[in-house]
């Protein structure tokens, strides 16, 4: 099987602009982010999917001086971008990994492939529906085909934009599986290890300056212990706990109901 691993990645982000391209130890995000998905063992062939919008040249640009591959796709249509990106590249299944998740942990991404490749059944699989990993260990996998499928059908712009939500939207169409945290714990809306917001960088950029110089793939457990020992740290962007996407559809998407039960909680509070 060939697995290809894709990051999308963009210089326009509405909230955080240039925010892939932001230093964490003298290197952009980005960088420290592809450090860690390279560290999982079952990633494949690992591509940074960017769009033809000149802005992003930038990170073409870093592509080239860095070595890694690249592919140049559509500015909104996420789903489009990874489907002619699968298409060049052969892929019989492909990773998606957003941008945003600079602390990853590899032994994740690890978890979420194999599940995927061991079983032979599952047509899509991530650790997503419903989440439980603190928010930003983002994995999911998918057959080139269920891909293709979404690509012809789905049609709403938050289908398009979001690659995955048609396929996971209709279990009835696709068989799917799911990876939750084997603790029993969900931190998936308590802790908050992705970046939209200048606080979720400076968390970030802490994180690392406390862990890296003595483990550079430092993983899940080191940053909750970390947390634990000086939990100023995890205040920094604790005002953005539990924000995803899914809160502006909240009356269109129809299997997300753990999220909403979480949501109407974090209300209530």
């Amino acid at each position: 099987m060939k697995t290809v691993t894709v990051v999308q990645a963009r210089m326009t982000s509405s909230r955080l602009p240039q925010k892939v391209m932001l230093p964490i130890l003298h290197k952009p995000l980005l960088a420290r982010m592809l450090e860690r998905v390279k560290a999982a063992k079952q990633s494949g062939i690992l591509v940074v999917a960017t769009s033809t919008d000149p802005n992003d040249d930038e990170i073409t640009d870093f592509c080239k001086v860095e070595g890694y591959n690249f592919f140049r796709g559509h500015l909104t249509d996420l789903l489009d971008r990874h489907y002619q990106l699968a298409v060049e590249y052969k892929a019989d299944a492909i990773v998606k990994i957003p941008s945003d998740c600079p602390l990853i942990d590899p032994e994740i991404i690890d978890k979420v492939i194999s599940k995927f490749i061991d079983s032979d059944h599952f047509d899509y699989v991530s650790n997503l529906h419903p989440a439980t990993y603190p928010d930003g260990n983002d994995v999911e996998i998918m057959s080139f085909a269920a891909l293709e499928c979404a690509w012809k059908e789905a049609k709403k712009d938050y289908e398009r934009e979001h690659t995955t939500p048609f396929i996971w939207e209709n279990p009835e169409l696709f068989s799917i599986g799911n990876v939750e945290w084997e603790t029993g714990l969900d931190y998936s809306t308590s802790h908050r290890w992705t970046i939209d917001y200048a606080e979720d960088y400076e968390f970030i950029r802490r994180v690392y300056e406390e862990l890296y110089s003595n483990k550079h793939n430092f993983g899940l457990n080191d940053i909750l212990n970390l947390l634990k020992q000086k939990p100023e740290i995890a205040e920094i962007n604790s005002a953005h706990y539990g924000k995803y996407w899914y809160q502006n559809h909240l009356e269109e998407l129809n299997h997300i109901n753990e999220y909403k039960n979480k949501f109407k909680t974090n209300e209530e509070i």
